[in-house]
């Protein structure tokens, strides 16, 4: 077998199963298997007394999952050409395509203290541990719900972006109103317009810690209508999101029904 049949092969495995390969359809159940015991071992690593009583378990489990993860990664960017056929850079194409970026991330914090020893740079990269969470995007590759997620959100991209910035103006625009009422008489709660932007955002998002409130007539005034206008203003890309969703149902509903139907062996026309 040449390199490119075993290149062919290997692109067969790696790729999502489509029900007749068995050995892709064990790849993906061994990758969805890393990927959520991954996260379950970030969750339990948080516990001192099984990080303690554990810790060279998650280690080792830590340093295969990596392993997996890059090789999946490499041999991902080694097939890109028969992915992006058509491409002229298809590896340049995949590498900075969503899901390889997620796969990067998900990867590159095992790596990063490999780079230096310096403890300053060090403290930097305990940060980028939470990057590990990223792993749990790789699942979109194998769930199709998850794609469903994606697909609905790069599709409303341009008026979930329309509605939030018309959501940060609303906020921006009730802090300085808050800001003018209310600093008179609070001038420690309210005592420039970005800190009263913190009420703003706890008051339109109705999440309300109390911590912060106006205590003047006019103040109280216009909270209630900024309260008011916050249950429309945060409604906006919820609405947009489940017609998304909506129309990708009824557009998979219609594929299933067509996938179903058979044709006419004369005139050519479906029929069910």
């Amino acid at each position: 077998m040449n390199t490119k049949q075993w290149k062919a092969k290997i692109y067969d495995i790696i790729t999502k199963d489509d029900g007749d390969n068995r050995a892709s359809r064990v790849f993906d159940l061994i990758i969805m298997a890393l990927i959520l015991g991954s996260i379950a071992a970030i969750v339990l690593e948080s516990f001192d007394s099984l990080s303690e009583k554990y810790g060279t378990v998650f280690r080792v489990f830590e340093i295969v999952t990596v392993a997996v993860f890059t090789v999946e990664y490499l041999l991902r960017i080694w097939t890109a050409d028969l992915l992006y056929p058509q491409e002229k850079h298809p590896r340049l194409k995949y590498i900075f395509s969503f899901m390889a970026l997620m796969d990067l991330l998900a990867i590159l914090p095992f790596y990063l203290p490999f780079i230096s020893a310096d403890l300053r740079y060090l403290r930097m990269v305990r940060l980028f541990r939470m990057f590990r969470l990223f792993r749990v995007f790789k699942l979109g590759r194998y769930v199709d719900a998850l794609q469903t997620v994606v697909a609905v959100i790069r599709q409303s991209a341009s008026r979930l972006i329309i509605s939030m910035a018309l959501c940060f103006f609303v906020m921006l625009f009730s802090a300085i109103i808050m800001y003018t009422v209310e600093n008179p008489v609070q001038p420690e709660q309210f005592p420039n317009v970005v800190a009263s932007l913190w009420w703003a955002i706890c008051t339109l998002t109705t999440v309300g810690y109390g911590d912060v409130y106006p205590i003047t007539a006019v103040g109280r005034f216009f909270a209630a209508i900024i309260s008011l206008v916050g249950i429309g203003i945060i409604a906006i890309p919820t609405g947009i999101i489940a017609a998304g969703f909506s129309s990708a149902i009824s557009s998979k509903g219609a594929e299933g029904d067509d996938a179903h139907r058979s044709y006419c062996p004369y005139c050519g026309h479906k029929i069910r």
